[in-house]
């Protein structure tokens, strides 16, 4: 299992709890934390729950654990999963607005996740 295997997985998990506005950037070459950072959001606290424990789910089955590596609440807006190659960030909507990690990480590219979203 590759990064962009564990990218697959994790945005398709994502929307699964039917996450909005999914957006992955490919920072490998701009950043040495990660490969991938998944930027979404959700509509109320129970839903940035249920995403993160879709998303930790999901990992763990390809062998990638979550446990620990989970910070935030979903109380404040903003929980971040630290998968090691793939960082998802699961914001309510005022959260991502605020932080805008979009254009923080604007020299990173888009990568397109259309493929693996619903409709």
């Amino acid at each position: 299992m590759n990064s962009k295997q564990l990218l697959e997985t994790v945005v398709k998990a994502a929307d699964d709890k039917k996450a909005l506005d999914i957006v992955a950037l490919d920072v490998a070459a701009v950043s040495g934390v990660a490969d991938y950072f998944v930027v979404l959001e959700a509509m109320n606290m129970r839903q940035i729950d249920a995403i993160v424990d879709n998303v930790a789910e999901e990992a763990e089955k390809l062998g990638v654990q979550a446990a620990g590596h989970i910070e935030g609440d979903a109380r404040t807006g903003w929980v971040l999963v630290d998968l090691g190659d793939v960082i998802v960030n699961v914001f309510d909507h005022d959260s991502r607005l605020r932080f805008n990690l979009e254009k923080l990480w604007s020299d990173a590219p888009l990568v397109d996740v259309n493929e693996w979203v619903s409709e």
